[in-house]
C-alpha cells in the first residue's frame, strides 16, 4: 500500500471521527477507538503495517496520554472536593458582588483568569482555573457554558505564543533558533492578540446578554433561580466545610503553585491534593472518604475513557513504528506528503498565506507534534522551492494554528476543557469553530501589516 492511498485513509478517517461526533451518533471514547482501529486493519490487510505493528503502535498512544488521565481523574476529584466543602460557594459570592449583573464583565473576567493562568503555557492546568472557578457563576446567570470554554480558549491561544510554549518551542526547534528570538518577532502579533480576545470577551458578553442570560434576565423569569434540589441541597449542606475555607483556599493555591513550578508530573499536585483536601475536610473516616470519591465517579471514568479512546486514536494516526532499520511512516506524516503533493504550484508562491488560511481546519486533524514536527519541514521545504524563507511559513503555523490548538480533539487537554465544562466536544468546536478561524486570520492580517509576513 502506497503513502498516497495511507494518507487518503488517514483524511477519511478524520472526517467520518469529526462528522459521527457533530451528528450526535456515539461518545467521543467509543469514535477515537472504532475508526482508527478499522484504519489500523485496513492498513494491515494493505501490508502497510503488521498486527504486530497495530499492538506497538496504540500502546504508544497510551504511553504519551496515561499521564494526563490521571490528571483528568485527580483534578475531577479534587474539584469536586473543594465544591463539595464549599470553596466556589465564597469565591461566587464574592465574583457575583464584583461583577453584580453584568454580563460582559462574568465574560471579561474569564477571559483575565485564562490569560493570566495561562502564563505557564499548560493547557491542562489553565482549563483547571477557569472552568471550576467561572462555571458556577455561568450557571448562576444563566450563560452557556460553551461561551466559557470560547472566550477561554481565544485566550490561551494568544498566550500559547510565549517562548515557553510548546508550539513556539517546537518551532523554533524546527527553525534552529532560540524560541526567545521567534517569541520577539511574533510580540506584535501576541499584543494584537490579547487586545483581540478581550475585545471578543466583550462580544460574547454581549451576545449572551441578549439570549436573555443575567441574574434579572429574560431567562432568569422563564427557569427560575438556579438551585439544587432539596436533597441535593441537603446533602451539599451536609458535606460543607464554612470553617475550612481559608485551609481550602491555600490547598488549591499550593496545588495550582505547584503546577506552575513544574518540577513534578502535571498528575502529582493533584494527587496529593486530593489526599490533603479528603483527610483535612472530612477526617479518618474510610466510608466518608468513598462516598465522596463515588460522588465524582462518574465525571471521572467518562473523561478517563475518552482520553484512552484518544490514545488508539493518537497511536494508529500519530505514532511510527520501525521494522528492522527502516521507519515506516506514520499516518499523519503520510497526511502532510499529501498536502505537499496536492498543493498547487500557483498557490506555493503565497505559501504563508495559505497556511495560515488552512491552519485552524487542520488543527482538527494534526496533534502539536505532528503538526510542527511533521509537517513544519515539510512546508519549509515546499517553500524553499518558491524562494520563501522559513520564517514566515513558521510564524503562519504558529500563529494561526495557536489559536485553534484547543478545539482540536487531538489535543488531550481539549478533553479535560471539556470534561470540566460538562459539555460535548461537537458542541465546543461548533461554538468556537468559526469564531477562531476569524481570530486567526486577524491576527494573519496583522502580521502581514508589520511585514512578519509576506502578502
Amino acid at each position: 500500500m502506497s503513502e498516497i492511498v495511507v494518507g487518503i485513509l488517514g483524511f477519511v478517517c478524520i472526517i467520518a471521527i469529526v462528522i459521527t461526533l457533530f451528528q450526535s451518533k456515539t461518545l467521543p471514547s467509543i469514535a477515537f477507538i472504532v475508526f482508527p482501529f478499522i484504519l489500523a486493519l485496513v492498513l494491515v490487510a494493505g501490508g502497510y503495517y503488521s498486527i504486530g505493528n497495530v499492538g506497538s503502535l496504540i500502546k504508544s498512544g497510551f504511553n504519551s496520554t496515561a499521564p494526563t488521565a490521571a490528571l483528568f481523574v485527580f483534578s475531577v476529584l479534587f474539584f469536586g472536593i473543594m465544591t463539595d466543602a464549599g470553596m466556589f460557594d465564597v469565591i461566587i459570592g464574592k465574583l457575583m458582588k464584583l461583577v453584580g449583573n453584568s454580563v460582559i464583565g462574568v465574560t471579561v473576567m474569564s477571559t483575565v483568569i485564562a490569560l493570566i493562568g495561562h502564563l505557564d503555557g499548560g493547557g491542562a492546568s489553565t482549563f483547571c482555573i477557569v472552568i471550576p472557578a467561572m462555571l458556577p457563576v455561568y450557571k448562576k446567570m444563566h450563560m452557556r457554558p460553551t461561551t466559557l470554554l470560547r472566550v477561554s480558549v481565544l485566550a490561551m491561544g494568544v498566550l500559547n505564543l510565549m517562548p515557553w510554549s510548546g508550539p513556539t518551542a517546537r518551532a523554533a526547534t524546527v527553525l534552529g533558533i532560540e524560541a526567545s528570538d521567534l517569541w520577539s518577532t511574533l510580540l506584535p502579533i501576541q499584543a494584537f492578540g490579547v487586545i483581540l480576545c478581550l475585545a471578543h470577551a466583550v462580544l460574547a458578553g454581549w451576545q449572551e446578554q441578549r439570549r436573555g442570560a443575567g441574574l434579572n434576565g429574560k431567562l432568569a423569569k422563564l427557569e427560575g433561580d438556579v438551585v439544587l434540589d432539596d436533597a441535593a441541597q441537603a446533602e451539599h449542606n451536609d458535606l460543607a466545610r464554612p470553617k475550612l475555607f481559608l485551609f481550602n483556599v491555600i490547598l488549591t493555591i499550593g496545588v495550582i503553585a505547584l503546577l506552575i513550578w513544574d518540577e513534578f508530573p502535571s498528575y502529582v499536585p493533584f494527587m496529593l491534593g486530593v489526599a490533603a483536601a479528603i483527610l483535612v475536610n472530612y477526617g479518618l473516616d474510610s466510608k466518608m472518604h468513598k462516598k465522596i470519591i463515588n460522588l465524582h465517579a462518574g465525571p471521572a471514568l467518562m473523561m478517563c475513557s475518552t482520553l484512552m479512546g484518544a490514545a488508539v486514536l493518537m497511536g494508529v494516526l500519530v505514532k511510527s513504528v520501525t521494522v528492522g532499520d527502516v521507519e515506516v511512516a506514520s499516518v499523519v506524516t503520510c497526511m502532510s506528503n499529501l498536502i505537499k503533493m496536492v498543493l498547487p504550484a500557483f498557490l506555493g508562491r503565497h505559501l504563508p498565506i495559505v497556511i495560515g488560511i488552512l491552519s485552524v481546519p487542520l488543527a482538527l486533524a494534526f496533534d502539536t507534534d505532528s503538526y510542527f514536527y511533521g509537517m513544519l519541514p515539510v512546508m519549509i521545504g515546499i517553500g524553499e522551492g518558491f524562494g520563501i524563507a522559513a520564517l514566515p511559513i513558521a510564524v503562519a503555523m504558529v500563529v494561526c494554528r495557536n489559536c485553534a490548538t484547543f478545539i482540536s480533539p487531538m489535543v488531550p487537554a481539549t478533553l479535560l476543557g471539556v470534561g470540566l465544562a460538562d459539555v460535548d466536544i461537537k458542541d465546543h468546536i461548533k461554538c468556537s469553530f468559526m469564531y477562531v478561524w476569524g481570530f486567526s486570520i486577524l491576527c494573519m492580517i496583522v502580521a502581514i501589516i508589520f511585514g512578519i509576513m509576506p502578502l
